[in-house]
């Protein structure tokens, strides 16, 4: 645990008990402050009174005096759509709000690190895709080249119930945009923008205020290098921004599908081969087409930023290409779950908006691609350039019918559930071919989160073996 520092006893709200909220709750009173915890949900109070948490009922009238700061849980809106009731209390009230992304860059580091030969160091990393396979591949690189490492944030662990930074030691954040946006603390060593897509816009309130979202983790403390993904206008301008010149090699570029030259740092993807460039010579190449757990260019965008955030820690490019090969990818992320009698089945169940689900599509020469559940808006249109390697689309969920509409020409069947699907897909399949789940939609419709759609996909294709 991250005992949460300058807050002796004094009184801090927390609001949101789910993970990140509990974690928040345990080292604020490891840290000698008052926590006064609260949740909108009943469910969840009742959870915590079981656990033996004291409530605060935070709509009080007399409930903000004394109270130094508002901890709020990533995924309570403060400003879009419109404000939680409660926060917008708190800021009327004076009341500084933060998250515990916050806390944690104001607390974890502590006297003892002017002890050690080697400081502990941060590397964080946000994006609209890629982040979670980025941050677990990275915290892997790191554990095969012996490095003490930690994983956390969006991933894992909530950041406060880390344990306490040691020597040479690299603590991996995987942040949202929900967690960069309202942290007052934001201080990484190594920052790492992957890419931009439009997501959680009514959140944001547009597209502007999503990048802005991100760009704070860059803007905010300034970090020791940045890596940032130039395929989009957006990290364009963002590295434009963080590079004092060209030969700026704080800023290292990341590509995937095109060759970045130049005198500065870059590393980039093309026809399968990772390249490592520096003023204006290449440096190393690693030959990405047989390793089976970063599969597709979105995968390889991933390595590329994985890679150049392991060549800002030292890790040398043979080590990398080492972790590369053992690495099995994550769960719900182009998760190769079984291949039977020649035709594999991928779960990629957190592919859950048109872009995710595109650079899936991509990934596979001719793909049985299971798709729907609780459509966003736009549907499905959007994927229309990327439909040459569906063999034929299985459609489950509320946006079945909706989806089968925009497919046009492109073979589909309506299976409306996931063991219908799994089974016609299996039946109809020859050797070469991939069963694919990428839904290009929510999960909410039939599953309460798009890990427990996969784990279904996974039994149901498990079952097929049987």
């Amino acid at each position: 645990m991250i005992p949460v520092q300058g807050f002796e006893g004094r009184k801090v709200a927390v609001l949101g008990l789910g993970r990140s909220g509990l974690a928040t709750a345990a080292a604020l009173t490891a840290g000698g402050a008052v926590p006064c915890l609260w949740d909108d949900a009943p469910e969840a109070r009742a959870k915590a009174e079981a656990a033996g948490l004291t409530l605060s009922d935070l709509a009080r009238a007399d409930a903000w005096e004394g109270v130094a700061s508002l901890v709020v849980s990533p995924g309570i809106p403060h400003l879009y759509p419109q404000p939680n009731r409660l926060i917008a209390r708190a800021i009327e009230a004076g009341v500084p709000v933060d998250n515990d992304i916050g806390l944690f860059f104001r607390s974890f580091a502590t006297r003892g690190w002017d002890e050690m030969a080697v400081a502990p160091k941060v590397v964080a990393v946000t994006g609209s895709n890629g982040k979670s396979t980025t941050t677990a591949l990275i915290h892997h690189i790191l554990k095969v080249a012996g490095r003490p490492t930690q994983m956390a944030g969006n991933i894992g662990r909530g950041v406060l119930d880390l344990d306490p930074g040691q020597e040479g030691e690299v603590v991996v954040l995987e942040l949202s945009s929900y967690q960069t946006e309202l942290a007052r603390a934001l201080t990484p060593d190594i920052a790492v923008f992957t890419n931009l897509s439009p997501d959680h816009l009514d959140r944001h309130g547009g597209l502007g205020g999503y990048f802005a979202a991100k760009r704070r983790l860059f803007a905010e403390g300034g970090p020791d290098r940045a890596v940032i993904g130039v395929d989009e206008a957006e990290g364009r301008f963002l590295a434009n921004q963080m590079a004092e010149g060209a030969a700026d090699d704080r800023v290292i570029r990341i590509s995937s599908g095109r060759k970045l030259d130049g005198e500065g740092w870059s590393v980039f993807a093309r026809k399968g081969f990772l390249a490592e460039w520096r003023k204006g010579r290449q440096a190393a190449a690693i030959d990405l087409r047989e390793v089976s757990g970063l599969p597709g260019a979105h995968n390889h965008q991933n390595a590329c930023a994985a890679y150049a955030a392991a060549r800002s820690l030292g890790v040398a490019p043979k080590l990398i290409e080492q972790a590369f090969h053992s690495f099995e990818g994550l769960p719900h992320r182009s998760q190769l779950v079984t291949e039977r009698n020649g035709v594999r089945f991928v779960n990629d169940s957190k592919a859950t908006n048109v872009d995710s689900a595109a650079k899936a599509l991509q990934a596979f020469p001719r793909i049985r691609w299971i798709a729907g559940g609780l459509g966003k808006e736009g549907g499905i249109a959007g994927l229309k350039p990327f439909l040459g390697a569906v063999v034929k689309a299985y459609l489950i969920g509320h946006s079945a019918r909706d989806f089968a509409l925009e497919l046009a020409d492109t073979p589909h069947e309506i299976c409306e559930t996931m063991e219908r699907a799994v089974a016609r897909a299996a039946e109809e399949a020859t050797a070469g071919e991939t069963v694919l789940l990428a839904p290009a939609a929510a999960s909410f419709d039939q599953y309460p989160n798009f890990e427990k759609r996969g784990e279904d996909f996974a039994e149901r294709v498990r079952a097929l073996a049987g």
